[in-house]
C-alpha cells in the first residue's frame, strides 16, 4: 500500500522536509560535497572523526508556499532579481551559466529540478577550486524558509568569511521582500 498517497498534503511536505532536514543533520547530502577538500588530517576509516570545514547556515523565513518560491528560484535568470554576492547578469551561454564578477566570468552550475525543494549550485571560477553550495527550501507554516550554506574556504580571511555572510544576508533579505510583494 502506497502510504505516501493518503498524506494530507500539508503532512506531505513536512515529512519531505523533515526527511531533507534529516539528511543535512545526518550530513547525507550531494556527493559533489565530498569534494571539498577539508583542512587539516583525516583520520583512518576506525569510526575517528573526520576534518571538518568552518561553515555558517544562514536562513530566512519566506511568507510564500514553498512551491511558488521554489518554482522562481529553480529559474536561474530570476536570480538576476534578487542576488548580488553571486555576481551580476546570470546568463545562459553554450556552455552553460555563467555570471559576471569582479574576477571576471564565472561559471554556475545548478542541481536539476527536483521534488525536494534542493536548490544546490556549483560556483566554477577561473582559478581555484570549484565552490559547493547547498540550498535548501522547508515548509515553515504556511510559508517556507530558505537554508543556505557558506562554507568558509581555505586560507580565508575573518574578514572576507564575514564579508560573504553579510552578502547572502542581504541576498537573502532581498528574495525575501521581492517574493513577498508579489
Amino acid at each position: 500500500m502506497n502510504r505516501r498517497r493518503n498524506l494530507p498534503p500539508h503532512l506531505l511536505d513536512r515529512t519531505v522536509a523533515l526527511v531533507i532536514v534529516t539528511f543535512v543533520v545526518l550530513g547525507i547530502t550531494s556527493g559533489a560535497a565530498l569534494k571539498i577538500k577539508a583542512q587539516g588530517t583525516r583520520r583512518a576509516e576506525s569510526g575517528a572523526a573526520l576534518a571538518t570545514i568552518e561553515s555558517q547556515t544562514v536562513s530566512v523565513r519566506i511568507g510564500r508556499p514553498l512551491p511558488e518560491v521554489y518554482e522562481f528560484m529553480v529559474k536561474p535568470e530570476n536570480w538576476n532579481q534578487w542576488t548580488t554576492g553571486l555576481g551580476k547578469a546570470i546568463r545562459k551561454t553554450p556552455r552553460g551559466w555563467v555570471a559576471e564578477t569582479q574576477q571576471g566570468q564565472t561559471k554556475v552550475r545548478f542541481t536539476p529540478r527536483n521534488g525536494f525543494g534542493v536548490l544546490d549550485h556549483y560556483v566554477v571560477r577561473s582559478t581555484g577550486p570549484e565552490v559547493y553550495v547547498p540550498m535548501r527550501l522547508i515548509v515553515n507554516g504556511d510559508g517556507c524558509e530558505l537554508l543556505f550554506t557558506l562554507f568558509r574556504e581555505p586560507g580565508m580571511s575573518d574578514e572576507r568569511y564575514a564579508g560573504d555572510l553579510e552578502f547572502v544576508k542581504k541576498d537573502l533579505n532581498r528574495l525575501k521582500d521581492l517574493l513577498e510583494k508579489r
